[in-house]
């Protein structure tokens, strides 16, 4: 490459590595006697302090008199009710009648080896966020008179006769909780789940609340987000958010700086409202959407003694019809973010599922994710089990796919390296004037066929691949906790083997991993047999010393692929340097060789041409 086409290069690689820093995690703090996630006396240990003199939402009970006088206040004990499915565990309750736990029995918290295997609660993961004051799937409304009613300030009795129910494949239970205001004057709340689904459907039952509920809606509230359950809390926080449906496109709600507040209302029909972290959702959605609905939504994103957070709220709201009975119903999903479980829900719910965006390039890099990258890869792990191969594989395969612009960017550089006595002679012909240098290189270039930008074109149309697998890496629950073999034990966390005392300024990083490094020897020696120019030799440090650094962070399934990657980018080239018949010799006919930039640099002569004519003409 000429030095022109070296400097936009070398410009798109630092707007890569600017991308990368601004976007890396923050390291693992290996911490767990402190994370939130790691017991459940830690868990409801509040993140934030709480005003005591905060006041509360009014429940029936407080303004009895001044609504329905005959509501006697009865204590009633917490009664809760398991239900254990195919692929999850749910604790109900008749505080507020709702989810109080929900676990998860395919996937495990990061720290499931440090705890007694057999102890569930421990060991697997819980996505309800008990650890702040709030309410999932409460209804919440404004009385005629004025006063604010969540129903998860009320104790709903339960019309259950077992505490536990298990259930599988196809079978399912039904819970009712049914809070009486007075003698046929009731809220139902309504639960059915099924034995192989991580969906579920609910019901909302209002009997003669049209004398109580005004303003002709209420509202369904998810109030608290979802639990953080991965060890790198930071990162977490990096991939949660809130969102919406409607209009046939994904509102999304994300307060993505510390000290942020975001909120939204969306009027209108309304799909679904969910809330999401790094890789688990939960998502509601109306049955019958109406025109007159909506969403309201609000998220911040707080720093705490557990590190950063971000906490989302949203409502659906419900228009009340005034009528003596309403009954709405809604499906419920609550689970992993997995792509194809999404979309076989048929509700559009796949839209929460985000492939990530590099640069702006999501209308690029989603597709190809989505249609080409997560198919091949679960594809392959039918008949692969070990995810680490899996990735060795998937590396092969793209390779392949990638060969034919590699192989002519390849051969344009090392045409480009044959040329680069004959430039330096003639560096040294025309010393000083730097117009004759770029006029004769241009001609030499035309001479010989050889196109300065063709080892970079072909490498640009390559990186829209190489986005769309460094977000799809990040954010494929396939790779959690996955091992792959020696001390890579977490193909979705950087494979750290040495924990520094301090912290590296700038990068902040304070963790030392295997694969980064291998990387950057990797890159030196692409850097090194690629890079023939003296003046470009910095790039064939610098770069193995930078990357390295930044990929620290990386997860090692990541870092794997991009190693797997630059060892057959360089096997590569070694073959293509070292093949016979590759002399360069003059063209036969220069001027239909000639490529964009020698046109580029003959109409800027014919221009200069043109001035210096115009010029003796007025002279």
């Amino acid at each position: 490459m000429d030095k022109q086409s070296t400097i936009a290069f070398v410009l798109i690689g630092i707007i890569l590595v600017v991308w990368l820093q601004m976007n890396a995690p923050d390291p693992v703090v290996d911490t767990p006697q402190t994370d939130s996630t790691k017991t459940e006396a830690v868990q409801n240990i509040p993140v934030e302090k709480v005003d005591p003199q905060q006041s509360k939402p009014a429940t029936f009970e407080k303004i009895k008199d001044e609504t329905v006088n005959e509501i006697k206040e009865v204590e009633v004990a917490e009664r809760v009710t398991t239900i254990e499915t195919d692929l999850a565990l749910i604790e109900l309750t008749n505080k507020g009648g709702r989810i109080k736990k929900f676990f998860l029995k395919k996937y495990k918290t990061w720290y499931h080896n440090d705890v007694d295997s057999s102890n569930f609660y421990d060991s697997h993961v819980q996505l309800i966020n008990t650890s702040r004051e709030g309410g999932d799937f409460n209804l919440v409304f404004i009385t005629k008179n004025g006063k604010l009613i969540n129903t998860k300030d009320l104790s709903f009795n339960a019309d259950s006769k077992e505490n536990y129910y298990k259930v599988s494949k196809e079978d399912s239970v039904i819970v009712n909780y049914k809070y009486s205001v007075e003698e046929n004057k009731s809220v139902t709340k309504s639960f059915k789940f099924f034995g192989n689904s991580y969906s579920s459907q609910a019901d909302i039952i209002l009997d003669n609340m049209n004398d109580m509920i005004s303003g002709y809606r209420y509202d369904v509230e998810w109030a608290t987000g979802l639990n953080f359950v991965e060890r790198n809390s930071a990162d977490e926080a990096n991939y949660s958010n809130a969102a919406a449906f409607s209009g046939d496109e994904r509102v999304k709600i994300d307060a993505s700086s510390v000290g942020d507040t975001e909120t939204k209302v969306l009027n209108g029909k309304v799909d679904w409202i969910g809330v999401r972290n790094k890789y688990f959702t939960a998502i509601i959605a109306p049955q019958n959407p109406s025109d007159q609905g909506g969403a309201e939504f609000k998220g911040e994103h707080v720093t705490t003694e557990y590190g950063d957070r971000e906490y989302y709220s949203a409502n659906l709201r419900i228009p009340f019809n005034n009528q003596n009975y309403q009954k709405d119903s809604f499906n419920m999903y609550i689970g992993p973010l997995d792509y194809d479980i999404l979309k076989s829900n048929n509700n559009n719910y796949h839209e929460i599922f985000e492939f990530g965006s590099m640069m702006g390039l999501s209308i690029i890099t989603r597709p190809i994710s989505e249609y080409l990258l997560l198919p091949l890869f679960k594809f392959l792990h039918t008949f692969i089990p070990n995810y680490g191969f899996v990735i060795i594989v998937f590396t092969i395969i793209l390779k392949f796919a990638l060969y034919p612009l590699t192989r002519q960017s390849y051969k344009s550089m090392k045409k480009m390296q044959q040329l680069q006595p004959k430039i330096a002679e003639l560096k040294e012909k025309f010393k000083g004037d730097q117009q004759k240098v770029q006029k004769e290189t241009m001609k030499l270039y035309s001479t010989y066929g050889v196109n300065p930008a063709g080892g970079c074109l072909p490498m640009l149309l390559q990186m829209p691949v190489l986005f769309a697998l460094f977000t799809f890496f990040s954010i494929a629950i396939e790779l959690r906790q996955e091992p792959f073999m020696f001390w890579i034990t977490n193909l979705s966390a950087p494979d750290v083997i040495f924990q520094l005392p301090f912290k590296i300024p700038i990068l902040n990083l304070d963790t030392i991993t295997g694969l980064a490094p291998l990387l950057g020897i990797t890159m030196f020696f692409s850097q090194k047999m690629t890079v023939k120019d003296p003046s470009q030799k910095a790039m064939v440090y610098m770069m193995p010393i930078m990357m390295p650094l930044i990929f620290m962070n990386m997860s090692s399934g990541l870092n794997l692929y991009y190693l797997l990657f630059n060892l057959f980018s360089v096997a590569q080239q070694y073959f293509i340097n070292h093949q016979e018949g590759e002399e360069l010799v003059p063209v036969k006919n220069p001027k239909k060789k000639a490529g964009f930039m020698q046109k580029m640099m003959a109409a800027a002569e014919q221009q200069q041409k043109t001035q210096q004519t115009t010029k003796k003409k007025k002279k």
